[in-house]
């Protein structure tokens, strides 16, 4: 039934949970996975808050892009377990969501996994749900973990 199946990580106990149940769900239809994680872009909230300095910046860039390393190296080592064939990706955008649809529609994802942090109030107005705004504007299934 599903050939690709995106799990998008950000390193947290209930993503790498949405990856375990990803891959299981990706061995069971012999399907591959693609993890991502998207990196916020330091340098516009660098220069929003004026102290623009080039070594501060690709400092920050430099930890992001190594976390980001270790989110999604957690996703081969739980696919390589399982035998399940793995892509994965990282992209730098100011709006996870949209980065998140373009990687699917680019590698043909037929499913994203991904949680849903449970907030709820004004945390949810404030910060807003990027698993909120992926089930907005895809046409592709979406399986919430919580």
């Amino acid at each position: 039934m599903f050939k690709n199946i995106l799990v998008p990580t950000d390193g947290s106990e209930l993503s790498q949970r949405a990856v375990q149940i990803a891959v299981d769900l990706a061995k069971i239809h012999q399907a591959k996975i693609t993890g991502i994680h998207v990196i916020p872009d330091y340098h516009l909230l660098i220069a929003y808050e004026g102290a623009f300095d080039p070594v501060t910046e690709e400092r920050i860039e430099e930890e992001a892009k190594q976390r980001a390393e270790n989110y999604l190296a957690f996703v081969r080592k739980r696919a390589e377990q399982a035998s399940v064939p793995c892509d994965t990706a990282c992209e730098t955008s100011d709006h996870p969501y949209d980065a998140i649809l373009k990687i699917a529609e680019a590698r043909k994802c037929d499913l994203i996994v991904m949680t849903s942090h449970g907030r709820k109030g004004l945390a949810a107005v404030l910060l807003g749900s990027e698993t909120r705004k992926v089930l907005t504007h895809t046409r592709i299934p979406v399986l919430v973990v919580r």
